[in-house]
């Protein structure tokens, strides 16, 4: 017997030795600060987890038959009800809660903060029941997208403004593989219940436990934000020079320099003068030409990413398949795959976000899902109520490619993009307006889709189609390439007229120095002028 357990731990051991050996070459050969960045940006990637197992775990709930006893058997409109008030209490918290809460308190404590509402809406959804369920449910939806709005634009932010500007891409992706880690776990628990049904107790109880059991996750995020550091940029902001220079230096110690520090805190603390006394305000960024053009940008970027179907395909993904052959257990058996597959996809995207650049990933992520949904909305045309199942198979793993499409495109990307092209003192607001675009977007997707598809079939996959298609030349005309850009720099990039360029091809500004449009290629020169400039601003403030 003992034999037989040691012939089965082998494996187990093998493996262990083999990360343990990974770890400690890992330890060697990369700096503290590349450690602690990961390590910080995959713990935040815990609050996007919890959003995404939100969304994911919802899709099963809606067709769980306990579920739709206690709602009174809801119908497609009322189903649309109950995923749409989601965004728009994410909507209400992105336009009134999280500009407030992510400056005054900060972005660690703005999450904390959301993260607890979530909780309480979470406790809501789990305990629905009685003549009053579908109340309580609505309440809970939107008590949860409220908590949800803070979480979804405090924890890119404090991800954008730790990073440096040439990684920027890669650890605010890592924001959107929680998201969709999240949303596969909410798929897999829900086939999991699927086997907890056979008694009357079980179909009760089972939907609850997979909606409360988000609760564990939500706790561990909460205890864990207060014990760690605060972004320079925000601590810069609130005068607390001290505290920005013992962050930076931990965020960046063995891969810069302590003079390269100096300069970071010295253009941060510069960007924030700058705007501290130009008067600005959240206004401005309806008033600025410069500021509005990237508000608009943004905020029709996160609308595009949920219009395109996004926000339809993870919440009626199971229902959509279930309309292709599969019965219900094996639908979220293979929504359980796919989103298992977006995982990869996701990883793959957060290597290349920073080299391949965000309009090029946008623009090919696009391309798939419109193609694919051109697939769905052809077969099921020629071959409608499932008379070909080779037909069905097709629109199957075409579903699939839809969704890689959008791992690869809008689902990191349009947060990765509003996350870094506002100045530090309206990144928060400028953010918070532009991820409203998504909740209206997602509010007007969960409402047209399961109407639509149950009042003109597969051609609702036109519909949706022609968005995608549409998108692609936006993307191209209207949206410059943000990849390598300072965060202090995103004025240049963004100004009406185009800077002058030298004989070696960098930006000139109106004092006839080099301004700094990107970090990825600084030479040792570039670095010396800047410390020069440093040094001479420090001196003539003394």
């Amino acid at each position: 017997m003992l034999l037989l357990l040691d012939f089965f731990l082998a494996p187990f051991r093998a493996g262990s030795n083999l990360i343990w050996i990974w770890w400690s070459k890992m330890k060697k050969t990369v700096s503290k600060a590349v450690l602690r960045l990961h390590l910080l940006c995959a713990f935040f990637a815990l609050g996007s987890f919890v959003w995404g197992y939100n969304v994911g775990i919802l899709s099963s709930v809606l067709v769980h038959p306990g579920f739709r006893r206690t709602m009174g058997y809801p119908t497609a409109s009322q189903r649309g009800v109950i995923t749409g008030i989601y965004y728009l209490g994410t909507w209400a918290s992105y336009i009134f809660i999280s500009h407030p809460a992510s400056d005054r308190l900060g972005r660690r404590y703005a999450a904390l903060v959301g993260i607890a509402i979530v909780a309480v809406g979470t406790a809501f959804e789990s305990g629905a029941t009685g003549p009053g369920a579908y109340s309580m449910m609505i309440a809970g939806r939107i008590i949860s997208g409220i908590g949800t709005g803070l979480v979804s634009t405090s924890v890119p932010l404090y991800q954008s403004e730790v990073a440096p500007a040439g990684q920027r891409g890669k650890y605010v992706v890592l924001n959107h593989v929680g998201f969709v880690v999240g949303l596969a776990a909410g798929f897999w628990a829900g086939y999991g219940i699927t086997f907890w049904t056979s008694t009357p107790y079980g179909e009760y109880i089972s939907w609850r436990f997979s909606l409360a059991i988000n609760l564990i996750p939500s706790v561990l995020f909460g205890i864990g934000l207060p014990f760690l550091p605060e972004t320079p940029r925000w601590l810069i902001e609130h005068r607390h020079h001290e505290r920005a220079l013992r962050s930076l230096h931990w965020l960046r110690e063995e891969s810069f320099t302590n003079e390269q520090i100096h300069l970071e805190l010295s253009r941060i603390r510069d960007d924030v003068d700058e705007y501290r006394g130009s008067g600005t305000s959240w206004l401005t960024l309806f008033r600025d030409k410069n500021l509005f053009s990237r508000l608009w940008r943004a905020s029709l970027l996160q609308f595009m990413a949920q219009m395109c179907g996004a926000a339809a395909m993870k919440y009626y993904l199971p229902t959509l398949l279930e309309k292709l052959g599969l019965s219900t257990r094996i639908a979220l058996l293979a929504g359980g795959i796919e989103s298992t597959l977006k995982i990869g996809m996701t990883v793959i995207e957060m290597l290349l976000i920073d080299r391949l650049g965000r309009r090029l990933t946008l623009v090919v992520g696009t391309l798939a899902m419109g193609f694919s949904l051109l697939i769905n909305g052809v077969l099921g045309q020629v071959y409608p109520d499932n008379t070909n199942r080779a037909a069905d198979v097709v629109c199957v793993v075409f579903i699939f490619v839809y969704a890689l499409g959008y791992s690869m495109g809008f689902g990191p990307a349009a947060w990765v993009y509003g996350s870094e092209i506002f100045p530090t003192a309206v990144r928060a607001r400028g953010l918070n307006f532009s991820a409203s675009g998504s909740s209206v977007g997602s509010i007007v997707a969960a409402q047209v889709w399961p109407v639509g598809i149950e009042a003109i079939g597969s051609n609702i996959y036109f519909f949706f189609m022609a968005i995608n298609f549409i998108c692609i030349p936006i993307i191209i005309l209207f949206y410059p390439e943000t990849k390598g850009v300072s965060l202090e720099d995103m004025d240049h990039l963004f100004q009406s007229r185009q800077p002058r360029r030298n004989s070696n091809g960098g930006a000139y500004d109106d004092d006839d120095e080099p301004a700094i449009i990107t970090t990825t290629n600084t030479t040792s020169d570039g670095i010396d002028r800047r410390l020069r400039k440093a040094g001479e601003r420090e001196r003539v403030g003394r």
